[in-house]
């Protein structure tokens, strides 16, 4: 046998190890769970790798720019600073905060955090403030306090600091989508701390179906008692309520939801608002901006628009009162 035979023979054989190793692995449906920011996230995705670390990698990076609680996030450095050069996470953050604000005339404010603070809601816990005490913080909230060009923050005050807890969520729910995108996958739901963003369709092959729980007096407990469901192919959803995450003081419930332009605990009869966004990031930036604003004024902004979908529930002479336009009925299930 020559020996350019046998080189022939070797280079086939390899040539059809190889096609076999690189063969794609069908795709199939994956899970990944856990916890992030205090709270549960439940991923499910149709696609061909696990992708549990770039997963990781992804609200891992969000953490590293956006979140209060780490010292060394980029936000939590400007909060102790005067000025800071954003990176994607924080601009794209800043640039919806920007727009839901002018939007609702000042109900949506990432620079809320002092007040938050003040209320116990935040990195600090502290007794409940008085008139005087919100007075002197109103003095340094408001984006028109904060300046950007070029992707670098600047305070006109140094007591300026952000926020972005209300949207944040949101956006990691979108990023991880991205990358799933990226990776291949168009059928996913991605779900942290009930902010959701989801694409294409389940496992059944029909629309992801995201159940809207009714508002509960139990805050301590999970309790899931489905308002309405919801069928969605493609965009994000976001509740904001007052009824779970709340605190008492000599028998009064703080909410908090805190409104940026009286710096006080908003208390009001709307109670739930549940927003269908094109994207999770604006769901949750607009759930929280209408909890700020309140029953009437949600439901004469969003009655007659279409791209957002809007619930609200509100206690109103101690019952429930439920309330959608007509862009989200369009999308309960059937």
């Amino acid at each position: 046998m020559s020996k350019k035979y046998v080189a022939v023979v070797v280079a086939a054989v390899l040539g059809a190890a190889a096609l076999i190793w690189t063969r794609p692995q069908p795709q199939q449906w994956h899970e990944s769970t856990g916890v992030v920011w205090t709270t549960d996230y439940h991923i499910l995705f149709l696609g061909r790798e696990y992708l549990n670390d770039s997963i990781q990698a992804v609200l891992q990076r969000v953490d590293r720019s956006a979140s209060v609680y780490n010292k060394a996030s980029l936000v939590a450095q400007f909060n102790r600073g005067t000025s800071l050069v954003a990176d994607a996470i924080l601009d794209t953050l800043y640039q919806a905060s920007l727009r839901v604000h002018n939007e609702t005339g000042g109900a949506f404010d990432p620079t809320v955090m002092p007040l938050v603070n003040a209320w116990g809601f935040g990195y600090r816990n502290g007794e409940l403030p008085t008139q005087a005490q919100i007075d002197s913080i109103l003095q340094f909230v408001g984006l028109e306090k904060l300046r950007m060009a070029d992707r670098k923050f600047v305070k006109s005050d140094p007591r300026v600091q952000l926020d972005f807890s209300s949207i944040a969520k949101g956006l990691a729910c979108d990023e991880v989508g991205r990358m799933l995108r990226r990776n291949g996958v168009a059928n996913f739901m991605v779900e942290i701390g009930g902010e959701i963003a989801c694409s294409g369709t389940n496992r059944e092959g029909g629309a992801w179906r995201v159940s809207v729980d009714m508002p509960t007096d139990q805050p301590d407990t999970v309790s899931h008692e489905a308002v309405l469901v919801l069928a969605l192919n493609e965009g994000g959803v976001a509740t904001s309520g007052s009824y779970r995450k709340y605190r008492d003081s000599d028998g009064q419930r703080v909410s908090h939801i805190v409104n940026p332009k009286t710096g006080r605990s908003e208390t009001s009869d709307l109670i739930s608002v549940t927003v269908v966004a094109p994207n999770c990031m604006l769901a949750d930036a607009w759930a929280t901006a209408c909890m700020v604003m309140g029953t009437e004024a949600v439901q004469q902004m969003m009655q007659d628009r279409d791209d957002l979908g809007v619930m609200t529930i509100s206690d109103i002479d101690d019952r429930l009162v439920v309330w959608s336009n007509a862009r989200f009925a369009d999308i309960i299930a059937q």
